[in-house]
């Protein structure tokens, strides 16, 4: 494959040879000559002395990747060979697991390969695209995860790039045999039905293993709990798992209701038995400040970004306001699981978004436990944007 030369600035230059692996636009001398995605970029400082080897590829945080230091290493098949099955085999202790049988086999830059998502659901890969540029691998990725010692069903993926910065609705199908849809899936002895040829999202976000687990272990027991931005209800079937005296589950979407009674049942809970609450999750917190409802655990895990009709949330500008909403309905000596994975910000940042809050309301608190990724989100210390996840469990002390 042809390479183009990409010549970076000199202060980037640096950050790159450093271990940086996004290519960013503004780092890049003459970005009008890329034009084809997919392209592979040699790249060189202001001085024409190599510094790494890319890939073009237009996405939210960037127009590209590093993939290699190495001058003389091909982007080839036994390049994407290589680092797919690291991957995997760096998960070995996951597809041993009986109890866990849903987890990320490759997470882009933090395995060597920026814009590119693997994720395994009991015996199904699901590739996630982030660009066109990434997307111009695939029968090399395909073709690496085809030659897995540990075997396969089937093989989806997922489109998560356009103009429009939609997902790409199509038949998500790629190789081996079709599952049988809903799958059911474990994670840490609990169930999820997943759908991986359901559009974008298959039902259950794995970056909140640890966090499920310990709301279950620790914190659920004989506690009224309140799951905001609920999606299919994956908080609240771990709460009423450990033994929570009722869960109320919030979500806008109105597809969260059948998806979370689907989420309960497979765990043999009764659902009825439960809230299952469709509206905007700004008015439900009105309506219980209004109403004087309070909860001894609330968990709060709203998008980067969400608008509704009436209100627009960004969580960089809006979290500390979100967070005093929730410190309003929440019971003396409550809880509260403060969750965002916006990486506009790091846990700095947010602890101070907490502590204004507390102090706002006039409410002492001390922090019990902190989460970011888990183990199988790999990440890298030279990418600190990777490591987007932020869980504080907060703890109001009267």
């Amino acid at each position: 494959m042809q390479e183009l030369i990409c010549e970076i600035k000199a202060r980037d230059s640096k950050k790159i040879k450093g271990g940086y692996p996004l290519i960013d636009k503004r780092a890049v001398v003459h970005p009008e000559h890329l034009q084809e995605e997919g392209s592979i970029l040699k790249l060189t400082d202001e001085n024409g002395r190599f510094i790494g080897k890319g890939y073009y590829g237009n996405q939210n945080k960037g127009i590209g990747w590093v993939l290699t230091r190495k001058q003389e290493e091909a982007i080839d098949q036994a390049f994407f060979d290589a680092k797919i099955t690291k991957a995997l085999r760096a998960r070995a202790a996951y597809f041993n697991s009986e109890e866990t049988t849903a987890f990320r086999v490759f997470n882009g830059e933090g395995d060597g390969i920026g814009g590119l998502i693997i994720d395994y659901y009991a015996g199904f890969f699901v590739i996630h695209w982030y660009s066109q540029g990434i997307y111009t691998f695939k029968d090399m990725v395909i073709s690496s995860l085809q030659k897995w010692e540990g075997g396969y069903k089937g093989i989806y993926e997922k489109k998560r790039f356009d103009t429009k910065g939609k997902y790409i609705e199509d038949d998500d199908f790629v190789a081996g045999v079709r599952g049988e849809f809903p799958l059911i899936v474990k994670e840490n002895g609990a169930n999820f039905a997943v759908d991986l040829n359901d559009g974008a999202m298959v039902g259950v976000f794995l970056d909140q293993r640890d966090v499920r687990r310990t709301i279950r272990d620790k914190y659920a027991r004989g506690k009224t709990v309140l799951n905001m931005f609920s999606y299919t209800g994956a908080f609240s079937v771990f709460a009423a798992l450990g033994g929570a005296k009722k869960t109320t589950s919030v979500d806008l979407a109105n597809r969260s209701y059948a998806k979370t009674i689907e989420q309960f049942s497979i765990n043999g809970i009764d659902y009825e038995s439960q809230d299952i609450i469709v509206e905007d999750v700004f008015k439900y917190f009105k309506y219980a400040a209004r109403k004087e409802l309070k909860f001894d655990l609330v968990i709060l895990d709203p998008p980067s970004f969400a608008k509704s009709k009436k209100f627009t949330f960004s969580a960089a500008k809006d979290y500390t306001n979100l967070l005093k909403d929730t410190i309003a309905i929440t019971e003396k000596n409550g809880t509260i699981v403060a969750s965002t994975n916006c990486s506009a910000f790091n846990m700095d940042k947010f602890k101070g978004f907490i502590d204004t809050a507390c102090k706002d309301m006039k409410r002492r608190y001390r922090i019990r436990e902190e989460f970011s990724l888990p183990d199988d989100f790999k990440t890298i210390s030279e990418y600190k944007e990777g490591d987007y996840l932020k869980v504080v469990f907060i703890e109001l002390i009267g």
